[in-house]
């Protein structure tokens, strides 16, 4: 009976590993071409508060239904108390609109390449956390592989420094770290409201709140006038808002659900390369040895952190 079991499961869930890797792959994809997008946007002139409003007023419909998409969808859906709205809006504003609105910020003094590779250190930056609020153990391994990749950092850092770009690229990457550290929070204190309300209806709730929150900080510090950009920013921002926001939120979760977090996170990996290929055909970025070198040392650390962290 079992040896039938097991000689049948792989099979079967084939599909399923197949599809999985997949929808991983092309999520992680989009999630990068975000930095592109807001990158050629910049060049008609935007602001950062501009740009991420228009983002969040194209996103928030869908978000807005898939909540209650995933509302009619749960069986047991939880009632919504006073403590877990309170939760939603706090996700929402570290995990979603403080994270987007760095990151955008950040992307107007660094390159898309640089961006991502910082992005990419949120892994370590939950460890941090756990250590700092949990008093969770961090082993050596874990130690010098989150060294290997903030040297990694740091090198792609340094070359744009030297380049010319000075204390506009210390003033981006801090920007863009702070995103990174928001978003850490963000996962660190989702754990149990995921467990309770489904990743799915948390996460379309706490992106609907970060909208609204994007689209009452434009009302507050720009006139009204501000809204007037050129069409080319609003087909940008449509297309950040559906293929680089809405759409890898829903394919990172199918795979998820396909493959487990493990093996998503890690075909997550293909992230970084792709900002860095679409920045070089897009964007005209540079391509040298040094974000080639600082590229690896960052996946290489991120990578054992992850593997470290499930041993």
């Amino acid at each position: 009976m079992s040896s039938s079991t097991s000689a049948v499961s792989p099979a079967r869930h084939a599909p399923h590993l197949a599809s999985g890797l997949l929808l991983a792959g092309a999520g992680s994809i989009a999630f990068s071409g975000k930095a592109i997008i807001v990158k050629l946007a910049y060049r008609y002139g935007v602001d950062a508060v501009t740009l991420i409003m228009y983002r969040m007023l194209f996103a928030l419909p869908l978000f807005l239904g898939l909540a209650w998409w995933s509302h009619r969808q749960a069986r047991d859906a939880a009632t919504l108390t006073r403590r877990d709205w309170l939760g939603i809006a706090g996700l929402g504003l570290t995990g979603y609109y403080l994270a987007s609105f760095l990151d955008f910020w950040g992307l107007q003094y660094i390159s898309a390449s640089l961006e991502r590779l910082i992005l990419y250190l949120n892994p370590t930056l939950v460890l941090i956390l756990g250590w700092l609020l949990y008093r969770r153990r961090i082993s050596l391994r874990q130690s010098l592989a989150m060294a290997v990749s903030y040297g990694g950092v740091l090198l792609v850092f340094g070359h744009e420094a030297l380049s010319g770009l000075g204390s506009e690229a210390a003033l981006g990457a801090l920007l863009v770290f702070g995103s990174a550290a928001s978003y850490a929070i963000y996962l660190v204190f989702s754990g149990e409201m995921v467990k309770r309300l489904g990743s799915m209806r948390l996460v379309s709730l706490a992106t609907s709140v970060a909208c609204v929150l994007c689209l009452l900080q434009f009302v507050l510090l720009r006139p009204l006038s501000a809204a007037l950009v050129a069409p080319e920013v609003i087909w940008l921002s449509i297309l950040n808002a559906t293929v680089c926001t809405f759409a890898p939120v829903i394919m990172v979760m199918m795979a998820v659900e396909r493959v487990g977090p493990g093996l998503t996170a890690q075909t997550g990996m293909i992230g970084p390369m792709s900002t860095i290929a679409m920045g070089v055909l897009l964007l005209g970025e540079p391509f040298t040895g040094w974000i080639v070198a600082g590229t690896v040392l960052v996946m290489v650390g991120v990578f054992l952190v992850t593997r470290t962290g499930r041993t």
